[in-house]
């Protein structure tokens, strides 16, 4: 398993192959996938987190369905950049995904890149609040915030990663 910060790890990132975004709540999880040339984002879903083993199976049935390849979690830095107690649990929840995703789903290994995501959420919401006919409130109880938030991390990623190539 390679997990590090996309500017890092780029050069592993798996080619031609779907990756999945992730905006990791306490409450919830938006879900984002790119298309398999990686240059563009789109929202999924937002997932309930209840168990681990029950987020993990909600993710594996997307990994199956759109060929996931990689995956980039949403990493909330602190403003001034340093990693905060929000990180070890990003971090946390990439070591028991790995560990625990299926073999079948493995194949040459599990690739994570993690993304800055400070202020992803207000942009996000300002985005809502700009261009959506729905209240925050609402964007927020439907999860559209969330996947909208998942999307956000992601194109960044890809935004990144399609510099370097």
């Amino acid at each position: 398993m390679i997990m590090d910060l996309v500017q890092n790890n780029y050069g592993d990132c798996p080619a031609d192959v779907a990756l999945m975004g992730l905006d990791l709540g306490s409450k919830t999880i938006g879900v984002s996938l790119s298309d398999s040339g990686q240059g563009i984002a789109f929202p999924l879903r937002t997932l309930k987190r209840t168990k681990f083993s029950r987020d993990l199976k909600a993710l594996e049935e997307i990994i199956r369905d759109y060929n996931v390849g990689g995956y980039v979690l949403g990493y909330p830095l602190n403003m001034d950049g340093s990693a905060g107690p929000r990180c070890q649990s990003v971090r946390d929840f990439g070591l028991e995904f790995a560990a625990q995703l299926s073999d079948e789903l493995k194949g040459q290994g599990v690739w994570i890149g993690l993304w800055d995501e400070r202020l992803s959420t207000s942009v996000v919401e300002d985005f809502v609040d700009k261009s959506v006919d729905i209240s925050k409130r609402r964007a927020k109880d439907t999860g559209l915030i969330d996947k909208l938030a998942a999307q956000h991390i992601l194109q960044g990623a890809l935004d990144f990663l399609d510099s370097r190539r």
